[in-house]
């Protein structure tokens, strides 16, 4: 039977969401709870299935997204999630086909780029995407890390930590939200949107098996809020001593006083010994935050966001750049989306970059544009790895001048 690759219908979601379930090996069959609370998010207009008869047996969907790059602006992106192919079903071209229409209609629309979260490394660069940002999770032994245990928050006029309920942090988070990622070193941040906040303030209630975490909010010594932190702890006693666990599953700081006061904060909750960080920036401030950086030890890194370039002109002219300096790149495009050659002028007053018949001084995959884009990879690097081809001397080292920020780009959630 011809399998059918079409957008969805009302009808079809139960069997996209086991579809779903059975490639994230979730279980075989997708309660209808899960299935509910879940559909408000879902543009059936962006939604892609395949189809091997009436059985949904692949996954595709597609939400819009402002990301923040270096300088603060932000650009829509074509954000790519819910991927799967049924393991009856590998190896038929189906992904390939869902991710073509995909970003031929981002393409139309206007997006800037496609972004997703790989599960898998080796997936998506033959699609043109390219890793931009990486993340290190750490776990932190409080004994060690050389903190007063009797550390009772800000000091006077410094600011100060609240709890808050879930409507609280719903009331004031998306307003904090919007004037952190709009800062000049937030590469890689994206726009969160009501449905995201009403799942993490657990407005809705579908986290299975997930306790309602804990809120806490940091104001600065004018009132303002300055950061936000969400958390869930667990208690053992051994030996009739507490030994508990505290994770963070967000921690959002506008100013560095913010950032220190809500990581103190929640390494002196009572009875907690470890401190599980969640996802971090690569170059995060937690550990030279204690007087002993060796207790903040790295459990995991990794590659996270991944971009694919759609309109490079854009792309270029939106960021900021720290020095003045000419490129031409001649980008090479299998999917015939983004390719061509570009000449770059940029400089701290702003940029153009416009379509070029000039001799290039460098070339490369558009998946290799997308690594360099929120200046995180060094072009040298990938010309190491001849993944970048030098065409005039030192436009290599022009490049990384241009492209790479001071602070590592981070995306602090999931989609």
């Amino acid at each position: 039977m011809t399998l059918e690759i079409r957008t969805l219908t009302p009808d079809d979601v139960p069997g996209w969401q086991s579809a779903i379930s059975t490639g994230f090996l979730f279980g075989p069959q997708a309660g209808d709870e899960w299935i509910e609370a879940r559909r408000p998010s879902m543009d059936l207009d962006r939604t892609q299935g395949a189809f091997d008869g009436g059985r949904c047996v692949g996954t595709f969907r597609t939400t819009e997204q402002r990301m923040t790059v270096p300088g603060g602006a932000a650009l829509p992106s074509c954000a790519v999630t819910n991927v799967t192919v049924s393991p009856t079903h590998r190896r038929r071209g189906l992904l390939t086909r869902m991710m073509a229409n995909a970003l031929t209609a981002a393409k139309e629309r206007g997006d800037a780029f496609a972004s997703l979260i790989a599960a898998e490394y080796p997936i998506y660069g033959r699609y043109g995407f390219g890793p931009a940002a990486w993340t290190t999770e750490y776990e932190v032994d409080v004994s060690r890390s050389g903190l007063d245990p009797h550390y009772a928050g800000p000091a006077d006029g410094e600011g100060s930590v609240e709890l808050i309920d879930g409507a609280e942090a719903r009331r004031i988070g998306p307003a904090f939200h919007d004037r952190y990622r709009a800062q000049p070193d937030r590469a890689g941040v994206i726009d969160r949107t009501s449905h995201w906040w009403d799942r993490h303030t657990h407005a809705v209630d579908y986290q299975d098996g997930l306790t309602v975490p804990y809120l806490a909010v940091y104001r600065d010594a004018a009132g303002e809020v300055q950061g936000l932190v969400s958390y869930r702890a667990t208690v053992g006693w051994p030996g009739n001593s507490p030994d508990g666990t505290l994770t963070v599953h967000s921690l959002t700081a506008g100013t560095p006083a913010a950032e220190r006061a809500l990581w103190y904060f929640v390494l002196s909750v009572d009875w907690i010994t470890t401190v599980r960080s969640g996802e971090r920036a690569p170059d995060d401030l937690l550990p030279l935050l204690l007087p002993n950086p060796r207790a903040a030890r790295i459990t995991a890194q990794s590659d996270v966001l991944w971009l694919r370039p759609l309109d490079v002109p854009r792309m270029l002219e939106a960021r900021t750049y720290p020095v003045s300096g000419t490129l031409v790149l001649e980008l090479h495009d299998r999917a015939g989306l983004a390719g061509g050659r570009f000449r770059l002028e940029a400089g701290p007053g702003g940029a153009k970059a416009a379509p070029s018949t000039d001799d290039p001084d460098l070339s490369l995959d558009i998946a290799e544009l997308g690594t360099l884009y929120l200046g995180d990879e060094s072009a040298a690097r990938l010309l190491a790895l001849g993944r970048v081809a030098e065409h005039t001397p030192g436009a290599t080292a022009t490049a990384d001048t241009l492209l790479r920020t001071p602070r590592r780009p981070w995306c602090p959630d999931g989609f």
